[in-house]
């Protein structure tokens, strides 16, 4: 009896500490982005609204059962953005209406064709729009942008065609369900875009904003963190560890910037985004970046492998953090650029300063080369000196020595190319962000109505630069 009840009283307390953790990442999910909690709210809003057209005794006695796809229609194509909200409302209007259309169409010219051939006609276009509009379905623009339309394009034609054999009047019954799914798009539209819109083009420029500042600290961190100078101290290690991991978060963002840069296709002009804004540029950019975070995680994976001597560490260190730097301050400034939409006078400057650095990187590591050359051509002679006879014999012990020495030196020469590769690819991303500052038209940049835009998008969207 005391076993069963000290195994209650452990089951208590586990199931509790559950249900504090659960609160507890529930509650720090809503503090860090309080958006999520109002998506909420807006949710319930538009139930509680389109609820009154079931309720309140006309409309029900005008649409009947049929005012549940009101309901029904509100809960299916509300989404977080307003990209995504309008994505499944279009798709869903002209699917419904569509489909409806057609299948009312269809059921006509069956019911004209006789009482034993209406069955096979019905049961034909069902089975042949089907696989149409299926088919259609594999097409990558079609998957990307009408893949919902089409299955409910498929859902309506088949309930409007199957459904005359047992309802007497099937164009009221049509007419009555595509305009409660009208009253829940309607309701739909105003609550997603007039309470506290958030906009799917507005979080991919803010993404991939933030995506260059996370490997501009990325590389700031890794010399400071990889190759720390004597007087660093350890809580400053530790930090720049933390930055010059910061890479991790580009890599893993390409399923966000494909989503984001394809419902942003679906969205009106708003703020600074007009019409036909260049969203797939965007996709560009992040490819450019993350192309460059590839060759900084090859970076790290490099550096944690052979261990560097002390003397080549010091005479690369200061042209490696020179470069580091001046690479850093280039991302930071197309950062800048992207975040305010303005065009950037001094990303040219920069980047030719990248590039002096890169001289003096490959002047340095050519010197080094040189030096790691002459000794290992002057360890076998030591050898000789000692009076052995035979001038071709060589030590193990000097073929050891050497082949460390070049073991080495093949590492500190692929660290410094991948540094130098990164500046490389770093240009890549310049010319991404320069083709989006032609198609999206940047403002120059003393623009102060462009600047009270950006800090009232800045506060708006701070909850995102949190997660």
């Amino acid at each position: 009896m005391a076993g069963a009840w000290v195994r209650l009283v452990e089951f208590g307390t586990g199931v509790r500490s559950e249900v504090l953790a659960f609160g507890e990442k529930f509650w720090r999910m809503g503090a860090d982005d309080p958006r999520k909690v109002i998506h909420g709210v807006k949710v319930g809003v538009a139930l509680s609204l389109v609820s009154l057209f079931y309720y309140t005794r006309p409309f029900y006695d005008e649409f009947g059962s049929n005012t549940m796809w009101a309901v029904m229609t509100v809960i299916v194509v509300f989404e977080y953005t307003v990209g995504g909200c309008l994505y499944k409302v279009i798709n869903r209007g002209i699917a419904t209406l569509g489909g409806g259309s057609l299948g009312l169409a269809t059921h006509w010219m069956a019911t004209k064709s006789g009482l034993k051939a209406e069955p096979v006609i019905l049961r034909a276009s069902v089975f042949f729009l089907a696989l149409a509009a299926t088919f259609f379905r594999f097409i990558p623009t079609v998957k990307t942008r009408f893949d919902y339309g089409i299955t409910i394009f498929i859902l309506t034609f088949s309930l409007v065609t199957l459904s005359g054999d047992h309802v007497h009047d099937l164009m009221d019954l049509t007419v009555e369900r595509i305009s409660t799914v009208g009253i829940g798009i309607a309701i739909t539209i105003f609550v997603c875009i007039f309470v506290c819109p958030v906009w799917s083009g507005q979080e991919l420029h803010f993404l991939i904003s933030k995506n260059l500042t996370k490997l501009a600290e990325s590389l700031e961190g890794v010399e400071e963190y990889y190759f720390p100078k004597n007087g660093d101290s350890m809580d400053r290690t530790e930090s720049a560890s933390k930055r010059s991991h910061s890479y991790k978060c580009v890599l893993d963002s390409k399923s966000s910037e494909d989503s984001w840069a394809s419902l942003a296709w679906w969205e009106p002009a708003h703020g600074w985004f007009k019409f036909r804004h260049p969203w797939q540029q965007y996709s560009k950019v992040g490819a450019a970046v993350r192309h460059c975070a590839y060759c900084v995680e090859t970076l790290h994976g490099c550096v944690n492998s052979v261990k560097r001597p002390e003397f080549w560490e010091k005479h690369l260190r200061d042209a490696r953090m020179k470069l580091s730097s001046d690479s850093s301050k280039v991302l930071m400034e197309l950062s800048s650029s992207v975040k305010t939409m303005k065009k950037s006078p001094s990303v040219n400057l920069l980047v030719e300063e990248m590039k002096n650095s890169v001289e003096e990187l490959r002047i340095s590591l050519s010197s080094l080369t040189e030096e790691q050359l002459a000794f290992t051509q002057t360890r076998p002679a030591k050898s000789n000196e000692l009076g052995n006879e035979n001038s071709s014999y060589v030590d193990d012990r000097d073929v050891v020595v050497v082949s460390m020495p070049v073991t080495e030196a093949m590492a500190i020469v692929t660290m410094t190319s991948l540094l130098i590769e990164i500046s490389a690819r770093i240009e890549g991303v310049v010319e991404a962000v320069a083709t989006l500052a032609e198609l999206a038209v940047f403002k120059p940049i003393g623009n102060d109505e462009s600047n009270s835009q950006v800090q009232a998008e800045e506060q708006e969207e701070k909850p995102l630069h949190q997660v």
